[in-house]
């Protein structure tokens, strides 16, 4: 047992203990909470600073980081999304398992430096550059558990199922690496996942399917549906408008509108993106209890347009974020350009404040925690550290300037909209220190093996 004493520590929306003493056994699994220390004899490790929930990163293509900042030159005059996937998918047909490896791993550990405590990793790419599957299966699933391990995060691997190349299309030889024949094979990967995560502390295991384009009709209704899987439901859905007028063309009805006609919709299905919707869409979505998972850097980067967050936010409904290709790791910056883009649209200030007064940062952090674990597939609490979890924290630095001088109930708005990632000092991860005065304890090993595994790309000019 461990006890660890903080100046201050943030327990639910603008409730803070000060002092705090947070008990921890050997897992790193939280024993007690409190204003008071331990009198049982129990060491004391005392840091200075303000302990935060860590935040929760809900969506996740690992490999896509060896490219980010690489397609930002124009290919032709309308470049978008698709032209994007193109260089993508140039990518996925290079990478190999211990490229993959040091890349997710430098990935992680940046986002544990930026103050990611969990990542849902929505994972497509299966097999060998061929298209064969490995001789084990979950080769590729079992590189990023490994990399989650070493970087210190929690873990939600989502396999996903992915089949075909747009509505009731074809895939093509691009997306071989992706390809599952059949939900019988599917089905069998996702076994050969659960199998391997079983070794590791702190990998989670979902299931989903890529995108309705990436599946048939049946396909979908049977794996969301009668497969009964285990996990968080993750998809992606409503990304682009062009995906919206492929669905009404072939299937007759909007992506969100069509999955909440013929699929159960419940709390465990994570709809990411679902940047294109009706109020009718997401209205529906808050009634069948999804969560929305936005992905706001990304997003902007590929021009995908705006959720209508506000709305959405004010009638009770669930979201969380992520950084999908990594362009930006920053869960601060995910939050305020959340609220932002949401700001430039509707021409006003505080659009993520339901009522007057309150505080668009502790709306922000509150809903994004519980949205975020549900996304991990992590069981609903009742404020941010409870006992029986993991001691999951990030030590903000209490003497920034900013915050030394700054009353209680401003601090969370404070480094929301005006903090970085130098805001940060320390990351615990399941009791244990990740980050350490802004710095990852392994930065130079992992960044060593990552710089390799993109000069064996040869995909930045290097």
């Amino acid at each position: 047992m461990k006890t660890y004493a903080f100046e201050r520590l943030y327990q639910d929306k603008q409730c803070w203990i000060a002092p705090a003493y947070v008990t921890v056994d050997a897992a790193g699994t939280i024993t007690a909470v409190g204003s008071e220390a331990p009198d049982d004899g129990t060491p004391v490790e005392h840091h200075r600073g303000l302990v935060l929930p860590g935040f929760q990163n809900a969506h996740s293509h690992a490999f896509q980081y060896a490219m980010a900042g690489l397609a930002e030159f124009a290919t032709r005059p309308d470049d978008d999304f698709w032209s994007w996937r193109t260089a993508m998918y140039d990518l996925a047909l290079r990478v190999g398992p211990e490229q993959l490896e040091a890349i997710a791993t430098m990935l992680y550990a940046e986002m544990v430096r930026h103050g990611y405590t969990a990542v849902a990793e929505f994972h497509y790419l299966h097999h060998d550059v061929d298209g064969r599957p490995y001789a084990e299966p979950a080769l590729l699933s079992h590189c990023l558990m490994r990399a989650a391990a070493r970087a210190g995060i929690h873990l939600t691997l989502v396999p996903m199922f992915y089949r075909l190349g747009g509505f009731d299309q074809p895939a093509t030889a691009q997306q071989r690496r992706f390809l599952s024949p059949d939900t019988d094979a599917y089905l069998d990967l996702l076994a050969a996942v659960h199998k391997t995560a079983a070794s590791f502390a702190h990998v989670t295991v979902g299931a989903g399917v890529h995108s309705l384009r990436a599946a048939s009709r049946a396909d979908i209704q049977f794996l969301l549906g009668e497969a009964d899987l285990r996990g968080p439901l993750h998809l992606h859905i409503a990304e682009q408008t062009g995906e919206v007028a492929a669905c009404e063309a072939r299937w007759g009805q909007r992506p969100v509108a069509w999955l909440l006609d013929h699929v159960a919709v419940d709390a465990r299905f994570h709809l990411v993106h679902a940047t294109h919707v009706t109020e009718a869409e997401w209205r529906g979505m808050v009634k069948a209890g999804a969560n929305a998972v936005i992905c706001p850097s990304t997003e902007g980067n590929l021009g995908d347009g705006f959720f209508p967050i506000d709305d959405y936010h004010a009638a009770g409904g669930a979201w969380c974020i992520g950084t999908d290709s990594h362009v930006g790791l920053s869960p601060l910056e995910e939050l305020r350009w959340l609220d932002y883009g949401r700001r430039l649209q509707r021409r006003r200030r505080n659009v993520m404040c339901p009522d007057v007064g309150a505080d668009g940062g502790v709306e922000m952090v509150d809903r994004a925690f519980h949205g975020g674990r549900a996304a991990m597939g992590a069981a609903a609490q009742k404020g941010y550290f409870a006992v029986g979890t993991p001691f999951d924290a990030v030590l903000v630095d209490s003497d920034h300037p900013l915050l030394a001088v700054c009353e209680p109930d401003r601090l969370i708005a404070t480094l929301i909209y005006a903090g970085d990632v130098t805001f940060i000092r320390t990351l615990f991860q399941a009791g244990t220190v990740r980050v350490e005065n802004g710095r990852h304890r392994e930065a130079d090993a992992i960044r060593a093996a990552f710089s390799s595994a993109l000069r064996a790309l040869n995909s930045r000019g290097n």
